[in-house]
Order: structure tokens, then C-alpha cells, then sequence
């Protein structure tokens, strides 16, 4: 049965953040993520999370200047100063919360330019380093162009082919069912043919990216497929709520309160 963390950065933010620990708990969740902790004590994130018995999931690493559009910089060459900065700001939040998976951003940069390639496996390499003595994987994830336009990392053969590629054995890939489903679709066949560098799995129903209980994908049929494929990760509830979080939660109960 699959291990479901609520994304704290998109749902229950009826709540202030800090207070979110709490309400993901009462609802049944046993595991946690979020984009970006940086605006709050590391202290204070992992008191939370321990209070209330949940195990962060992952999280990600600091992405630049989010408000003025940045989303990362692993491609980017005049960058690779400011990367390895985020490595040691991201540390602290990771030894408080006992994250296992980090996800570093590619940033916006063509894919196409031999620069922004190079860049990009330099910083992975860098990073996936880095963390491989703290028991820590890095994580990449394939976005899509409609959210985010002119984003490096657009395409789940191509991050597939880096990792593989690569060889470093704490890179992993982070599969999101709701950009793949926009970028190529035939989701069920390529969750089979790339679980073996999978480390992350986030769902959405798409097109609108709420519940993951109506629209495009099947869910029932997705999540025995992870089950029947091994898979032994979490899943992120990476979706935007209708309305109230807990209103729409009724897909989650028959999964609320499986250990992690």
C-alpha cells in the first residue's frame, strides 16, 4: 500500500506553515514534504515534525531567488557558486528533519546547449557527492513546459539518460505522475520501464492539479500498479485543494495512518 506524504507547501495552508505538522497528523498522514523550509528555524521545523510522530519525505534544495523567477540552477555555468552554497544552507534543515531524498532544480536554461548540459552534470555530480556521506539521495524531476516554461529539465527519457548515464548510486529520479502525464503521457509504461532509478513519486489529477480522485488518470489502478511493481517510496501529495484541505480527503482514507 502506498506511503502518502502531504505536501505542506500546497495543502493545509488554511493553517500557518508550523501549524501545518499538526494538521496533516490529525488527518491521518504519517509523512510530510514541502518545497522550501528556508523561511523558518530548522529547529523549529524538525520539533514539529517530531512531535507529531512524521517523517519528512523531502524537501527541496534552496532554488535562487524564487519571487524573481528563479527555479534552481544546476544548468546554469555562472552559477555553480551559488549551487554550492545551497548544498550547505539546505544541511542544517536536513540533519533536523532526517530527510532521506533532496530534490535539486535544473533551472530555467535550453537543453539543447552544450554549456547548460555540462553545468547541469557538474552540479548533479557536485551535489549527489556532497550528500552521499550524510545517507542523503538528490533527486531530479522532469517539469513541464505549460508550469513552467523554459525550464532545463523537460523530459522524463532525458533525466532517465543522465542518471543511468551518470552511474552515482544516490541520484534518483523523482517521478511526477502529473508532468509526465502532461509532457508524454503512457504513464503506467514508463513507471515500469524507469522504477529501477525512481526515488520519489508525486501526484495531482490533471489537467487542474487538485485531489488525485477524478480527471485524466485512473489512481486506483496507479496505485495498486505501485504495489505490484515493488515500488517502496513515498508518494507526495503535490495537488492543490478545491476547496478546504480536509473536504477533499476522501480518496486519502483508505490509505490514512499506513506507517512510513
Amino acid at each position: 500500500m502506498p506511503r502518502f506524504a502531504a505536501n505542506l507547501s500546497m495543502m493545509f495552508t488554511e493553517a500557518p506553515f508550523l501549524d501545518r505538522f499538526d494538521a496533516a497528523a490529525k488527518a491521518g498522514f504519517t509523512a510530510v514534504e514541502f518545497l522550501f523550509p528556508y523561511d523558518h528555524p530548522a529547529e523549529a521545523i524538525g520539533e514539529r515534525l517530531h512531535r507529531n510522530g512524521l517523517t519528512q519525505a523531502l524537501f527541496n534544495l534552496p532554488p535562487g531567488n524564487w519571487d524573481a523567477g528563479e527555479k534552481g540552477f544546476a544548468a546554469r555555468p555562472d552559477k555553480f557558486d551559488e549551487l554550492k552554497q545551497s548544498l550547505t544552507t539546505a544541511l542544517p534543515y536536513a540533519r533536523a528533519t532526517g530527510v532521506k531524498r533532496l530534490h535539486l532544480m535544473s533551472g530555467l536554461a535550453d537543453r539543447h546547449d552544450p554549456k547548460a548540459l555540462a553545468a547541469f552534470r557538474k552540479s548533479v555530480t557536485y551535489a549527489a557527492e556532497f550528500f552521499a556521506p550524510h545517507g542523503i539521495d538528490v533527486v531530479l524531476e522532469p517539469l513541464n513546459m505549460r508550469n513552467v516554461p523554459g525550464y532545463f529539465l523537460n523530459d522524463f527519457g532525458f533525466a532517465r539518460d543522465q542518471i543511468v548515464d551518470l552511474g552515482i548510486p544516490n541520484l534518483k529520479l523523482q517521478f511526477d505522475l502529473y508532468h509526465c502525464q502532461i509532457l508524454h503521457g503512457d504513464v503506467t509504461m514508463r513507471l515500469r520501464e524507469m522504477m529501477p532509478v525512481i526515488g520519489h513519486i508525486q501526484i495531482a489529477s490533471i489537467p487542474s492539479r487538485n485531489e488525485p480522485d477524478t480527471e485524466e488518470l485512473n489512481y486506483a489502478f496507479l496505485f495498486e500498479e505501485l504495489d505490484r511493481l515493488g515500488y517502496a517510496g513515498f508518494v507526495g501529495c503535490e495537488y492543490n485543494p478545491r476547496g478546504k484541505t480536509e473536504d477533499g480527503l476522501g480518496w486519502f482514507k483508505p490509505y490514512a495512518g499506513v506507517k512510513s
